[in-house]
């Protein structure tokens, strides 16, 4: 049997191994698009639940269980974030009033889980997340079976984990094609791996605030090599593989001499093939040079630290001025008494997108979107801020539909009602559908139909290296998508935002609304706008709006 403490340690030693693995769980995700982030979504997730289980002394382990759901459902993050606290919700239901628990015990918990997980998802797909929990349930459920000891089933469960997150890239192609397996799988069963070092061997995984590398990357090659301080002694961080020459016998040992007397923070890492080098030096020329007496330069790249240390003093200062804002408007949102019949939060990012929800109802907008999905509890407070007896959610994005359809159960003294709006101009729709002389109920009827109409083209870039049918893609290309559909690859952003719209259009558009987003010039905008004007304007009414939203450089909107 285990009991509330062995839990408590079993789960805050999960998140630890997640948060150790969460850069390499992020890399799975296949779509070159900039999103969630899997292992960054779970692995908060787990952390809420972790935090409080670190203040708590309990031996009884329901309590354990009921309090690290609680901390899960409010801190979730992205769908994976959402089916990960669904899954330790059903541990808080199935052991409620108990002390003790065993092997038994913990797959029935196990199994309410991954019930409700899969009530959850409007269409379970196989090959993810979902899959590697229920083989994992069902293996464990065996072995309970005939052996009730915890650690043995624990085992099974993990093995099993590991066996169906195997079986997900034959279950999905795209995962097949990409040579990937789920990562929302992956992390599930990471946090299983972590659980199992308590629960066997009562070892809790520690996390030194430093995600694992699984692999020396080239950014791992460069963070080994040195940490930038303020006083930047060289300004040309210079890097370069030599292909060694079979004929050259020098050591290598000669060129880390060389290099060390023309600057410093230097690594020579060499083999047989090749010596991969990293120096900060004046002269990046004479550090290439002397790599050439080694053989053919493979690779070659130099970089100003001196003029990335200032660009990241900027961002660093821009974004303690952001968190500042965000703690403001935390503290603005008190808990208002629902005295109006209806009011509105939507997710939105981007100055110019806030206030546009703002001039169009919204009580509160959710500072969120892609790649920055809000918690559970965000949308919760900002649900409680408005002062409305029925408050109408609108999420702008598909990974944030579930996090904010866990709030409905949280709140007792209003109602919620969630308008699975998808993108933001589905969310733009959906609110300008809004009649003061309607009905809540009308009102909540319109904007469920309004929005279904809409056609989203977003132009973003790649934020990997894929392959997607008949599009082969480099890192930091520009793509474009059509309804979330992958259509477009260029160099250009105007180019691809015009070739997105023309996929779009069709005899029945009636207007076209453009939104320029962040580092999106003035002159990128009029050109595109032009371009637009002069092509459907005689039929169609062409609108423009500054967003100024991260990742996408255009959002397009075709009703």
């Amino acid at each position: 049997m285990i009991n509330g403490t062995c839990l408590k340690n079993a789960i805050i030693s999960g998140a630890n191994n997640i948060s150790r693995n969460r850069s390499s769980i992020d890399d799975l995700n296949i779509f070159p698009v900039p999103d969630g982030d899997t292992g960054t979504n779970m692995s908060m997730t787990i952390n809420a639940a972790a935090e409080v289980l670190k203040e708590l002394d309990a031996e009884d382990i329901s309590k354990v269980s009921s309090k690290a759901a609680k901390a899960m459902l409010r801190g979730a993050r992205g769908n994976s974030g959402v089916i990960l606290s669904l899954i330790f919700r059903g541990f808080s239901k199935s052991l409620k009033g108990k002390e003790y628990a065993d092997g038994k015990d913990l797959t029935e918990a196990l199994g309410k889980g991954v019930e409700a997980a899969y009530k959850a998802v409007a269409k379970p797909a196989e090959g993810t997340i979902l899959t590697v929990a229920r083989m994992a349930y069902e293996a464990g459920a065996d072995y309970a079976s005939i052996d009730s000891d915890p650690v043995a089933v624990w085992e099974a469960v993990v093995d099993a984990a590991q066996n169906a997150l195997d079986l997900t890239p034959e279950l999905l192609p795209v995962l097949k094609k990409a040579n990937v397996v789920d990562a929302g799988g992956k992390g599930l069963l990471t946090i299983f791996e972590g659980m199992l070092s308590v629960i066997r061997d009562g070892k809790v995984i520690e996390f030194d605030g430093e995600a694992k590398e699984e692999s020396k990357s080239d950014d791992y090659f460069r963070s080994a090599a040195a940490q930038f301080d303020d006083d930047i002694t060289y300004t040309y961080c210079t890097e370069f593989i030599v292909g060694r020459s079979e004929e050259i016998k020098k050591d290598a040992q000669d060129l880390r001499e060389f290099l060390n007397s023309i600057g410093d923070c230097v690594v020579v890492v060499d083999d047989e093939e090749i010596i991969k080098v990293h120096v900060h030096t004046e002269t990046p020329g004479n550090a290439l040079q002397a790599g050439l007496e080694y053989g053919q330069l493979l690779t070659v790249k130099v970089e100003n630290m001196k003029e990335q240390h200032r660009k990241a003093a900027e961002a660093d200062a821009k974004a303690k001025e952001k968190e500042a804002e965000r703690i403001q408007k935390e503290q603005e949102l008190a808990v208002q008494e629902p005295t109006e019949e209806i009011g509105f939060v939507a997710v939105a990012a981007g100055e110019g997108l806030i206030e546009l929800f703002k001039d169009c109802g919204c009580n509160h907008v959710v500072s969120g979107g892609q790649s920055m999905n809000p918690s559970t509890q965000d949308i919760l407070s900002a649900v409680l801020a408005t002062p409305a007896k029925k408050v109408v959610v609108l999420p702008n994005n598909k990974n944030i539909i579930m996090a904010a359809e866990q709030a409905i159960p949280l709140v007792e003294d209003r109602e919620v009602v969630v308008i699975p709006t998808r993108t933001i101009p589905q969310g733009i729709s959906a609110l300008l559908s809004y009649d003061a002389d309607d009905t809540s109920d009308l009102i909540v009827e319109k904007m469920r139909t309004s929005f279904q109409n809409v056609q989203t083209g977003l132009v973003t870039f790649a934020a990997r290296d894929s392959e997607f049918g008949y599009h082969k893609i480099k890192e930091h290309d520009i793509i474009g998508l059509e309804n979330g559909k992958l259509a477009v690859n260029e160099k250009d952003i105007v180019k691809a935002a015009v070739k997105v719209t023309k996929g779009l259009v069709s005899k029945e558009s009636s207007a076209i609304t453009i939104i320029s987003g962040e580092g999106v010039t003035e002159e990128q905008a009029d050109k595109l706008v032009e371009i637009i004007e002069s092509k459907y304007g005689k039929d169609i009414d062409i609108n423009y709006i500054n967003g100024g939203q991260p990742v996408y450089y255009f959002i397009i909107s075709v009703e």
